[in-house]
């Protein structure tokens, strides 16, 4: 598989205004005074990483960086005697066109997830209607994984990037590693451990072919065979553990025989 083939799609971040809501809430701002040095600094911070994973459509990132590092020279620029004489209404200044947008984003979110709140619950009082139901999975970035967002993963990731260097391959080099076998190795090392720390599963990971796969196991794992993440600590490390169901039923190496036959090298 070519370095190529990693590349993420767009739709499980769910955009732009959503890792700016995320960082809303992780720094418990006020969206109506919101503070335009330190959200930039850290939307940027995320833009490096989804760089690397090679985002499908990226530009759009790229955009509202671009939108929020020109809103941020406005504001430290001095004004000039006749500029501010002439000063544009409060509803046309982008920081506040900015605001505006992401309230409404968040309006619309909570609706979503209040919807989708009442269609659970109805679900589970008309349990014979549940055929009926679309089968399209949900996007990641809409749900959280035992108290884990994915931009929480993310962020992680940036901190392991951070600790360590990484080689990026040309782009005439392959990986021929498919992510099925990533996903068996990460499988079977947690389900093997019972609880491994995220950056531990990137200890021995140098090239960026294996940091993206490792990454996207983790994912899929989460997001499609019931394994769960956890963060004891705000913005401390992440602890992937196995579906409840292995801890439950007591027969763990039995469950993770195939996951070990295919992967017969420990994960990095």
């Amino acid at each position: 598989m070519s370095t190529s083939e990693y590349r993420v799609s767009l739709d499980i971040f769910g955009g732009p205004m959503d890792l700016l809501l995320y960082l809303v809430r992780r720094n418990e701002m006020d969206i109506l005074d919101l503070p335009l040095a330190k959200i930039t600094a850290q939307f940027l911070e995320f833009l490096e990483v989804l760089r690397f994973l090679d985002v499908e459509q990226a530009s759009e990132f790229v955009s509202t960086a671009s939108a929020l590092v020109e809103i941020k020279s406005r504001t430290v620029l001095p004004r000039q005697e006749e500029e501010a004489a002439a000063e544009q209404p409060l509803e046309e200044e982008p920081h506040n066109d900015l605001v505006h947008k992401l309230l409404e984003f968040k309006r619309l979110r909570e609706a979503s997830q209040a919807l989708e709140a009442q269609a659970a619950l109805w679900q589970e009082r008309y349990p014979r209607l549940s055929d009926e139901r679309p089968r399209q999975g949900r996007d990641l970035a809409d749900d959280l994984i035992k108290e884990v967002e994915l931009w929480d993963l993310v962020s992680a990731l940036a901190r392991v990037l951070r600790r360590r260097t990484v080689e990026h391959e040309a782009s005439v080099r392959y990986d021929d590693t498919p992510i099925s076998v990533y996903v068996e190795r990460v499988a079977e090392r947690v389900r093997r451990e019972g609880r491994v720390p995220f950056s531990g599963l990137f200890d021995s990971a140098t090239k960026r072919g294996v940091v993206v796969g490792l990454f996207l196991a983790i994912l899929e794992l989460l997001r499609h065979h019931a394994f769960r993440a956890e963060q004891p600590i705000d913005y401390g490390e992440i602890w992937i553990l196995p579906p409840i169901s292995d801890g439950e039923s007591g027969s763990n190496s039995t469950a993770t025989n195939s996951a070990a036959d295919a992967a017969d090298q420990p994960v990095p």
